[in-house]
Order: C-alpha cells, then structure tokens, then sequence
C-alpha cells in the first residue's frame, strides 16, 4: 500500500459517505429496467403469455415509434430464449404477424451471439464458430419476411446489420442494408450502434473509419436525439481496444469533444430517466477513465437506478462494474477533501429522493428467540427492533441512527446483512436477511458468522442458471435441515414477481411468514407483540453487557444521556479555549518543552470532543419505541 494511499485513508472513512448523497442504494440499482409496459409484457411471457405482447409491439408498429420497438423487440427476443413457448404459440395463431416474425428474426441473432459469446475471436472455438453461423445463415429468411411484412419498419434492418457482422458480410451487403435503414428512419439509434461496430477496429473497420462515421452521424442528428452520443460510444471502443500508440494520443480532441457534447445532450434529459440511461453509462464509464470524478459524480446521480449492460459487461458482470465504478469515483474524491473539512453538498437539482423511495426494504428472520438475538447482537455496531416471529423465531430489522457509529464507517452498505454477520457468529442458529425494491428482490442467508448462500430475482431478469440455482437450494436445505432441496431450486428459478417468490422461499423454508408491511416502509416491526429495541452500544459498553448479562434476560437498554445544564456548556467552553490558547503559545515558544505542549493539546482535543459528542447527540430513531421496551 502507498504512503498516500496510507494517509488519505482516514478521509475516505469519513467522507465518502457523503459523497454518496444523491445516489440510490446498491440495492436499488436495476440492469436494463423496462417501462412498466414492458415489464408486463415480460412477465406474461414467463407464464406463456404472448397476449400482452402483441399488444405492445402492435401500438409500436402503428404509432411508428421505431426507437421503442427496437428496444421492446430486443428484450422480448432475450426473454425468449429462456421462456420460448410464448413466441412458438404466436407465430402457431398468427404465422403472418409482422411483429411475431420480428422477434423471432432477433431470436435467431440473439441465439448466435449466445453460442459465441462476447470473447476475443481467438478465444472461440471452432466449433462454437460453426454454430454461431449455422445460426445465423437460418435467420436469412426470417429478417427477410419480417422486412417484407413491414416495409417501413428500421427495425429489421438493425437485425439484418447484426447478421451480416456476425457472417462477416462484405462491405457492400453492409453498405446495402445500412442505406435501406436511413430509407426508413435517417437517425435510428439502433442501426447507427450497429453500424459502428460493423467499422470498429475489432471488426471491418478502423479507428478512424469509425469516428467519422459517429461524428457524421452526430453532425446530422436533430436537437435531443441520442445520436449526439454516437461519438462517446466511439471513445469507448477506443478504450477497451488497448491500442498502444508512440507519442500523443492522436484521437484525444476526438474524445474531449465527444464528452463535450454527451454532456449537453445529457442536461437535456431529467435526472434519473430511462430514456437517457445508456449514453449517460457510457458518459459515466469514460468520465472516470479520464479522471474526471467530479462530472462522473453527477452523471451517476442523474443515471440513478438505470444501470445498463453496455458498456460495463465489456469488463465483467456489467451491474457489479457499474457499482464498483460508481463506489471508486467517491472513493477518489473523498480522498482530496482534507479530513476536518466538511465534505460538500450535492447540488440542489430534481434529483428523486432514492434513499426515501427506493432503499432496499430490509428484515431478518433468526432462528432462535428474540432475547439470544439480543443477547448476541450486543456488539454488532447497530441499532435493532426485534419482534417474536412464532414460537422460535424473530424478526429482526435496523433502526435508523441520524449518528453514524465509528464502526458503521467501516461495515459495508447494507447495516442489516452486516449486523447479521457479527450477531450469528459462533451462534447454531442461522438468519435469513431479505431485501426488496421496486424491481428487485433479495436474500442472503448467514449462519455461524458466514455466508452461505445468496440469490436476486429480478422482474425481467432471465431464469437463473440451473446449476447455480441447485447450489443454492442444496446450501439453503442443508442449513434448515430440508430433506429435498428440488423444491427450493424450483423457486430460485422462478421470473417476474420477486416479491411472490420471496414469500414462496420462506415458506417453503418452514420460516413464518413475512411481516406485515415489508416492502413499504423502512421500520415495520414498532407495532408487532412483543417489540423489543436494542439500541447501538460502543465496542467496550458492548463487551461489559455481553460479560455481566444473565443468560435468558434480554439485556436493557443503556441509560439516556441527561440533558447537560448551561454551566456544563459555560465550562467547557472556556477550557476548549483556554487550553487551545496554551497549546498553540506553548508549541509556539521554544523555552517551553514538549510535555507541556503534548498535554495542553490533549485537553485541548478532549474538551473539544465532549462538545462535539454534546452537539451531535440525537433522538435514536424517528419512530418511538413500542410499550413492550
């Protein structure tokens, strides 16, 4: 580790919390989220649905809104590679439908690619390559038919410009299909993305072909079209090329001016909407390439929750790097803000407010009483409601604090999952932590301070691999002493309705049911029989109530700190100042040695730290305890 990584240390500890203000939670983040009328459509094709559909990609179809129906044909052709029933039943009633042959057209593509994979075409095997073109020369006749049944539709020819990349089309089919695509829509962002990476360097093309093309493009777009963002996506495959060259980047005015005029079109959108969140990602990720955290930052609060596959899956899972980029940026700015300056504020925009509307809603399960709970959780560094869940289980959840703990700054984002983890440690019985957001649901499950098992439903989400769903079930059964675990894998595979699924998993875990009011607010469990709060205790109150509690007693709760009276304040005050006074004549003046400065400055800092204490005192939570605590 450097030195100044070393001393910049303690910065990041206390401000890079703040620096997060205006970002939505991890938790709340969502890869590709769709409309809402999207997300039905997908969610009925799960269950064999092609009603909704049709439906969708007939309004499409009619009102011409070609920039949406690529975008719904694209996520409805992925969804039918894990749920293909519902596209076979349609194209059995309506062989005919243009919008049916469309996405069965993207199928074909979407299949190729998934038998290739996005690696390096060195690293592809040869049989991998026979059927990735074997695939692709099937889809001929199908992109055909879907362009003859809509004549006026862009949308296959951003298909028909996929294929020929992948069968390594020469130049004058490409040429062909992209004229027939700015025959029917000039500015269609779909067949412009295709179309650049047909003239990327890793492809046909080459550096230089490729700029023009996105800066041609770009010049033509009219005001507001995401065109204007063609030139970013240029940079970032630029980027990811890791082309070395001798001397002066030759495209780095290129990029300047690329991010130049994102950045325009960006403040041109609101903050946090869906329509803008794939070139803001790309914005985002080159931003932080060049360094330039403070813009970064403001890119991800306008993205908030919309996290999108590209350009992030260029380098890894694409929702793990977005978080990841996004965590670094606030890391590497709370680093050169010095440590007893406050950081600053996020600026006053129309930014949502994510931590009320869409923080992770969050509650444990134990499995043991609420008073061993309580009796383990002394040190954890939180503060906790308990609630008796049955007769040998508790729920448990995180009471918010307005004062952060000391160790708080060094546990990771979710407080709950964290408490989770030091209070099961050593402990037989295991908890079950879940989550849930508007598009999300989550579990973690933990037992004898481990992690044993996780898993995420999302409502548009593909089915999660099979083998990792029957890990995960095997981990589950075996920590709840389940003799078939098949029927857990069952729900870990389900799609469309995280919060059902939850519901199933727990039952089908033999665990009570969920609380009443999960999923709406933050604190649920105030109101429930037998309520119990343990408040945050310090790591040495925590140790001496863990050693002088008797078991089966749940431990009480410390004692409130009085009020202090006007001359508690008067004299310490007038200590603060005199001390401080002392400490800077006495580090000042030579004659005086440097036992009488070190201890004029150490109750110079004591003083200043009862005050401090005294000042930032807090009510704990806003919700008031229930009767029973």
């Amino acid at each position: 580790m450097r030195l100044t990584t070393l001393f910049s240390l303690p910065r990041v500890l206390r401000h890079s919390h703040a620096m997060g203000a205006g970002l939505p939670p991890d938790e709340a983040v969502v890869l590709d989220a769709p409309d809402p009328s999207l997300r039905a459509a997908l969610a009925a094709a799960a269950t064999g649905n092609h009603a909704p559909a049709a439906e969708l990609l007939a309004l499409t179809r009619e009102h011409a809104q070609w920039e949406r129906r690529d975008t719904c044909v694209s996520r409805l052709a992925r969804a039918s590679l894990h749920h293909p029933g519902w596209l076979d039943s349609w194209l059995e009633d309506s062989p005919e439908n243009p919008d049916a042959v469309l996405v069965k057209a993207d199928q074909y593509v979407y299949e190729a690619w998934q038998i290739r994979t996005g690696a390096r075409a060195s690293h592809i095997e040869d049989d991998q390559f026979r059927a990735f073109h074997a695939v692709l020369r099937d889809a001929v006749p199908v992109i055909s038919t879907a362009a003859e049944l809509n004549p006026d539709d862009p949308v296959p020819w951003r298909v028909a410009l996929t294929q020929a990349r992948g069968i390594q089309a020469p130049r004058t089919v490409f040429d062909t299909y992209l004229a027939e695509a700015n025959a029917r829509d000039p500015h269609h962002e779909g067949c412009h993305v295709q179309a650049l990476q047909y003239l990327c360097a890793k492809w046909y093309g080459s550096h230089e072909e490729m700029f023009a093309f996105a800066e041609r493009a770009a010049g033509q777009a009219p005001p507001g079209s995401r065109l204007h963002a063609l030139p970013l996506q240029a940079v970032v495959e630029y980027l990811i090329s890791e082309e070395e060259t001798p001397g002066a980047d030759p495209y780095t005015e290129r990029a300047e001016a690329a991010v130049a005029r994102a950045q325009a079109l960006s403040d041109s959108y609101a903050p946090g909407e869906r329509e803008a969140a794939g070139f803001r990602n790309h914005l985002a990720l080159v931003l932080w390439s060049m360094n330039r955290y403070d813009e970064a930052l403001t890119v991800f609060r306008t993205i908030g929750v919309h996290a999108t596959t590209f350009p992030w899956t260029y380098f890894g899972e694409p929702r793990a790097e977005f978080l990841e980029a996004r965590s670094d940026t606030c890391v590497e700015l709370a680093m050169k803000v010095p440590f007893f300056r406050a950081a600053p504020e996020p600026p006053a925009t129309d930014l949502p407010d994510w931590e009320r509307d869409l923080a992770p809603r969050s509650v444990a399960i134990a499995s043991t009483g609420p008073t061993e709970v309580a009796q383990a959780a002394l040190i954890c560094g939180q503060s906790l409601r308990t609630a008796p869940a049955g007769n040998h289980h508790t729920y448990v959840e995180i009471v918010p604090d307005p004062v952060r703990g000391k160790r708080a700054a060094l546990l990771p984002e979710d407080p709950l999952t964290s408490a989770a983890d030091n209070f099961t440690t050593a402990e037989e019985w295991p908890t079950l932590v879940l989550h849930r957001t508007p598009e999300r649901g989550s579990f973690t499950l933990l037992h004898r301070g481990k992690q044993v098992a996780d898993h995420t439903w999302e409502t548009a989400a593909p089915a999660t691999d099979h083998a990792e769903a029957t890990r995960t079930a095997a981990a589950l059964a075996r920590v709840y002493g389940l003799p078939d675990p098949r029927p857990l894998a069952h729900i870990l595979r389900a799609t469309g309705d995280p919060a059902r699924h939850q519901s199933e998993l727990v039952a089908a875990l033999g665990l009570p049911p969920l609380p009443a009011g999960y999923g709406g607010e933050q604190e649920i469990l105030a109101t429930l029989p037998g309520a119990r709060l343990l408040a945050r205790r310090g790591f040495l109150a925590g140790m001496r109530d863990t050693m002088t509690t008797k078991a089966g007693v749940h431990p009480e709760a410390p004692p409130p700190d009085e009020p202090h009276p006007a001359r508690w304040w008067a004299l310490r005050t007038a200590a603060l100042l005199l001390f401080t006074a002392a400490a800077v004549y006495a580090w000042w003046t030579p004659d005086i040695g440097w036992f009488r400065s070190t201890a004029s400055s150490a109750l110079a800092l004591y003083f200043a730290a009862e005050l401090y204490r005294a000042v930032r005192r807090r009510p704990l939570s806003s919700s008031p305890p229930p009767e029973a605590s």
